[in-house]
């Protein structure tokens, strides 16, 4: 009797599309141009993409369309914390400088503020169309998509 080991890769479905985009604007204004230049409805979920070994946390939005088969999520690429720098001994005032250190979702892509994740069962949603509407708004300084099978870290697009 031959046994199977499974692995996460025999449950996981890696066909959605992914969108980059770089934009300075905060996480709540940028889903809500989003939802308003392409008609999606976005919200804050909950609980944010959180990851324990690097302690680092990224926001994300998520809105299901179940008349089309379509879930979008919003997601941050950059999480910046505030930590206590090196102070040099011997110093007249004892106080530690604050550094800010920046963690990424996706490593490869450490440029990228957002990434749209989008997951259709049935594949109908036109990839150049939401980049076209998506540039449309002034804010975002650029978009383009990703293939999401060169990507290294993809097991973190997992939630």
């Amino acid at each position: 009797m031959a046994l199977h080991k499974l692995q996460v890769d025999d449950f996981y479905d890696d066909s959605f599309k992914l969108i980059a985009i770089h934009c300075r604007l905060e996480d709540y204004r940028l889903a809500y141009l989003i939802n308003k230049y392409l008609g999606l409805k976005l919200e804050r979920k909950d609980k944010d993409i959180d990851f324990k070994y690097l302690e680092s946390s990224y926001s994300i939005f998520e809105w299901d369309n179940e008349t089309e088969y379509v879930l979008w999520n919003l997601i941050s690429n950059m999480c910046k914390k505030e930590e206590d720098g090196l102070a040099s001994t011997g110093t007249l005032f004892n106080k530690s400088e604050k550094v800010f250190k920046t963690f990424n979702l996706i490593s490869e892509f450490k440029k990228v503020d957002y990434f749209i994740k989008i997951s259709d069962e049935i594949q109908n949603v036109n990839e150049k169309l939401i980049v076209h509407k998506l540039q449309a708004i002034p804010q975002i300084i650029t978009s383009y998509t990703v293939d999401p099978l060169k990507i290294k870290s993809k097991d973190h697009l997992i939630f």
